[in-house]
């Protein structure tokens, strides 16, 4: 049975057992909230929530629950998380190394959707703590882990004006042009593939690195900032539908 249920003034939600999940995970007891619908059926469960966050006025999930609940199914992990922090399944000796298996497994919080990447990782894995509720489980605090996340964000940023800024004090911007930085595109392009068929990661990384350098100047020298260039591409994929065809994603072509 899946259960909506709502805390006056704070948000509404759905859960399966009220008791862990409102009142252990998040600090409720029962007559700090109530119950506004219950159905076995999670298709209509996951739109009346939507339905009554509108209605009530809270943020709406960007994301049905049942996506939510499909998703945890396919991963093999089962991540639980209340408006303070997000649960794993696992020992916090061992975090680490689960985790990896699960690289690109998502989760939407009060804090935004959250994503497991070979880059916060070790962020995880250090700022874990031992569940109070059971030994073979860790959690982290969600507000932190927004935080480092941001952190990451303006760090990349900066990598593309750090690029930039090399490019400027060697005169690359004064003696160079489109026609030569696409020309070096299509050298560096001749390495990774080299790197492909060699199966060598270091230079694998290495000339997917050079790449993004190249494409970095590319952009500049075009009158473009490739941070605008890398939305631009986002906001088309985000939303598009398709399916794979032997290895590659063909997208779905509009009526």
């Amino acid at each position: 049975m899946y259960y909506i249920y709502h805390i006056p003034g704070k948000k509404i939600g759905v859960a399966r057992n009220l008791k862990y999940r409102v009142t252990l995970m998040q600090g409720y007891q029962p007559e700090e909230y109530e119950v506004l619908d219950q159905s076995d059926d999670i298709d209509y469960i996951s739109h009346k929530e939507i339905e009554l966050q509108k209605l009530f006025g809270y943020k709406v999930d960007p994301v049905l629950y049942k996506n939510l609940f499909n998703n945890k199914k396919k991963t093999g992990m089962t991540i639980t998380f209340s408006n303070q922090t997000t649960t794993f399944p696992y020992k916090r000796k061992e975090l680490k190394t689960k985790l990896i298996n699960h690289i690109g497994h998502q989760w939407q919080t009060e804090h935004g959707l959250f994503e497991i990447t070979k880059e916060n990782i070790d962020w995880i894995a250090a700022k874990a703590q031992r569940s109070m509720f059971s030994d073979d489980k860790s959690y982290i605090y969600n507000k932190a882990f927004a935080e480092h996340l941001e952190t990451l964000s303006k760090q990349n940023v900066e990598v593309f004006d750090n690029i930039r800024q090399w490019a400027q004090t060697r005169g690359l911007y004064d003696k160079g042009d489109v026609k030569t930085q696409y020309v070096k595109l299509m050298e560096e392009a001749g390495e990774l593939a080299q790197s492909i068929i060699k199966n060598d990661d270091a230079e694998f990384i290495d000339a997917i690195g050079d790449i993004v350098v190249v494409l970095t100047n590319l952009a500049h020298l075009g009158g473009v900032k490739i941070e605008d260039c890398i939305d631009s591409a986002y906001d088309e994929i985000s939303n598009r539908k398709g399916k794979m065809v032997n290895g590659s994603f063909v997208k779905q072509e509009s009526l």
